[in-house]
């Protein structure tokens, strides 16, 4: 079960402590209910999209439409060589039409915009509509769209998502049921993040046979107008929008030290190089990992002096960027792909060339 927090009981302070540091999702009911966005959404879509018209700059975003066969799920089609959905650029404006144009249709096409940035295009609505627990530094990103699903993926980041109009289903999963979800391929993926193949819709248990086990631990929240949800960093989250014409503004952020978070550098060169080592030497490389990496038995340095510690201990940011540089330049001439690999590991959203 979901812990709930009354919205009057958040502050940065706790988020940041005590919220964080769980790593548990958490829903803050009626958070920003007051939100000048989730009134107007509250008003109904013409009003909804009167107020975002406001802010609108002109500049287009990307929208997707779909057949109505498949159900609001943006996803591969059949051969996963491409996609369900086919991609138009529209000004804010025109795609609010567009969206309030197949309000009351019987089965409408899918259509959204997906995780457009506030600040560049809708200028002036973040500072109307404020997140006070969160640093202005983190910029607000919308999405709006009609009864569409986004596929369960993970983030490498922490999230806030606040619920501004419609009603949205969150079904959450820890990152330790990973294998049960049965991702897709790194290289090609439908919005960035890599995806569960699972329709949860129509489950096919054969093929998918741990995804069983993966609904077991599952968390299932639906979010009403104002509320909003903490998602942990690399928590799986599967979002249904329940409604005719729903939005949602999130905020992405990395806590402290996670500024100079490489995890995603360290897993695919990982994938890239242990991987294929005989069993008996992966072995060993976990044993180290367990040492060195994720400190099994506590910091591995500690017998050392201080000053003498190095990566096993606090480096100075002079000699963290030495040995950055130092592994970058050793692995350079091996590893052409793996900037678009990262780019497809930190959700940029960008084929590979390769894979065109």
């Amino acid at each position: 079960m979901i812990r709930e927090i009354p919205a009057g009981d958040a502050n940065a302070a706790r988020l940041q402590g005590e919220i964080v540091t769980a790593y548990r999702p958490v829903v803050f009911r009626g958070l920003v209910k007051d939100w000048p966005v989730v009134q107007a959404g509250l008003a109904g879509p013409e009003a909804l999209a009167a107020y975002l018209k406001r802010f609108d700059a002109g500049i287009p975003v990307m929208t997707k439409t779909a057949p109505a066969e498949v159900k609001g799920r943006f996803f591969y089609g059949p051969d996963v060589t491409g996609f369900n959905y086919s991609k138009e650029r529209m000004h804010v404006g025109d795609a609010l039409d567009t969206l309030l144009g197949l309000v009351g249709k019987e089965d409408p096409p899918s259509f959204a915009i997906q995780s457009i940035q506030a600040r560049h295009h809708l200028p002036g609505f973040d500072a109307e509509n404020r997140l006070p627990m969160l640093p202005d530094s983190v910029a607000p990103r919308v999405w709006i769209g009609n009864a569409v699903i986004v596929s369960a993926h993970y983030d490498p980041q922490e999230n806030i998502a606040c619920c501004a109009a419609g009603h949205r289903r969150f079904t959450l999963f820890p990152p330790d049921q990973t294998r049960n979800l049965y991702p897709g391929p790194f290289e090609l993926t439908p919005a960035g993040p890599i995806v569960s193949m699972v329709d949860f819709d129509k489950p096919d248990y054969h093929l998918y046979p741990g995804f069983s086990d993966a609904m077991a631990a599952a968390l299932v929240v639906d979010l009403e107008p104002g509320d909003a949800l903490y998602i942990p960093y690399l928590w799986w989250h599967h979002v249904r929008s329940l409604d005719p014409v729903s939005m949602l503004v999130n905020f992405w952020w990395q806590p402290g030290a996670a500024t100079q978070d490489h995890g995603a550098e360290a897993l695919l060169l990982a994938m890239m190089s242990i991987k294929t080592l005989p069993p008996s030497h992966r072995d060993a490389w976990r044993a180290l990992f367990d040492h060195y990496v994720f400190e099994d038995h506590g910091p591995p340095g500690v017998h050392l002096p201080a000053e003498r510690r190095g990566v096993q201990g606090e480096m100075s940011p002079k000699a963290a960027a030495m040995l950055r540089a130092d592994i970058a330049r050793r692995l350079a001439p091996h590893l052409e792909e793996m900037p678009r690999l990262v780019a497809r590991l930190r959700g940029i959203g960008r084929r590979l060339p390769w894979r065109r």
